[in-house]
């Protein structure tokens, strides 16, 4: 039997190392302020909702779903076969290696773009007949075309640090690029909210409210913006934005529009300001460097027959592997936001104390956004990033229980 080689014991001791740092730190980022022995009791979505309410939302979604999976297929169907014979169409280009592969990488996205276009109209056509939409064809078109350009330019920035990198590190580019594009998701989560949200809220009651919670959370002032976005969607939505001095809190305009009272509202901003306490945003970009250094390596390992990444042969190759890792983690993305998001409804109901106002509040997301109380699990595991309706009135019960001990 082949004894191996030292090289060998010491690529597999590292190997064992980083999974071994890569548990621990996720087991870290996994801790949360919901207890360890709350059991979540098992409810029928009859009881909160109409016959007539469980309809609609299931035949909304089901097409949803049918056109999420369409453009997922139609993605990876693209990408294969652009992979296949993508890097010709560029076989006699004078743009130089890296300039060569940023062609490429935008060739491949712009082909995406066109073949997920009657995906997006058709969604946008099921959103204005149901009345969850106010924008038009035409909005999506070129909204998307210029959306394009950003992409563009986005993209560019990633090959060309990726290809810089592995024309100065080929076998190991991807640790350094890894850490990049970790710097870079910090940097655009701190600025983000300085990008114009929105105006500042000016509801007195809210404010109040607010300075209430924030001293609960032991928070510093934070500012609330209003986002308008009525213009487009009548769904509602918020959002907690931003780390250090930049945190915010974005409330779309939708949710202030009279369909939600004070209360509910509270609600809202406790959550979003539970997502603040407990640090998610840090976390989120903590996470998604425990994912980053391992897929750089994977796309590092399968473009080696295309040349490695210092080759513009292999960039279209790397978009297949990119986002077919993406769509193979996505489980694993939205059981970490699910898991967040139940942390931060459960900081809400600890400082609003309010189980009443949180339990309609998850009952009117329902109805407005035509979102079915408890969804197959497979579309749980691939496209929820929130607790289920459902699971999110359960944590209401039970810790209205939990709190009447």
């Amino acid at each position: 039997m082949r004894r191996p080689s030292a090289g060998g014991l010491v690529a597999l001791v590292v190997l064992l190392a980083a999974a071994a740092a890569w548990v621990v730190v996720a087991l870290l980022l996994w801790r949360t302020r919901v207890p360890s022995d709350l059991t979540l009791p098992h409810l029928d979505e009859r009881d909160y909702f109409t016959a007539a309410e469980l309809r609609d939302a299931h035949e909304y979604e089901r097409v949803v779903r049918l056109l999420l999976l369409g453009s997922l297929a139609t993605t990876l169907v693209v990408l294969a076969l652009y992979a296949w014979r993508g890097a010709r169409f560029l076989r006699e280009s004078a743009a130089g290696p890296i300039g060569s592969g940023m062609l490429l990488a935008m060739l491949g996205l712009a082909l995406v773009w066109l073949s997920l276009l009657p995906f997006g109209l058709l969604e946008l056509w099921w959103q204005r007949r149901h009345g969850l939409s106010e924008a038009g064809y035409g909005d999506l078109v070129v909204g998307g075309w210029l959306a394009l350009g950003g992409e563009f330019v986005g993209l560019s920035l990633a090959i060309l640090i990726v290809m810089g990198f592995a024309r100065l590190l080929p076998r190991f580019w991807w640790i350094p690029g890894a850490a990049v594009f970790v710097g870079i998701s910090a940097l655009g989560a701190f600025v983000y909210p300085y990008l114009g949200a929105g105006d500042r809220l000016e509801d007195p009651t809210l404010l109040a409210a607010a300075d209430r919670l924030e001293r609960e959370d032991r928070l510093p002032d934070i500012r609330i913006d209003v986002a308008t976005v009525s213009t487009e969607t009548t769904a509602p939505n918020a959002e907690a934005a931003g780390m250090g001095p930049s945190r915010r809190i974005i409330l779309w305009d939708t949710i202030l529009d009279g369909r939600f009272p004070d209360d509910q509202v509270i609600v809202v901003i406790a959550h979003e300001l539970g997502h603040h306490a407990s640090e998610h945003i840090p976390k989120g970009v903590a996470w998604y460097a425990l994912f980053a250094f391992p897929g750089a390596w994977l796309i590092a390992r399968t473009t080696r027959r295309r040349g490695g990444m210092r080759e513009p042969a292999a960039v279209p190759l790397a978009l297949l592997v990119f986002v077919g890792l993406q769509i193979v983690a996505l489980p694993a993305f939205t059981a970490i936001g699910r898991h967040m998001e139940a942390e931060a409804d459960w900081v809400a109901l600890e400082t609003t104390d309010d189980p009443d106002a949180a339990r309609e509040l998850f009952e009117g997301f329902s109805t407005s956004l035509l979102a079915e109380p408890d969804p197959p699990a497979w579309t749980k595991a691939f496209v929820e990033t929130h607790p289920t309706i459902l699971e999110r009135i359960a944590m209401v019960e039970a810790w209205e229980a939990r709190r009447d001990r």
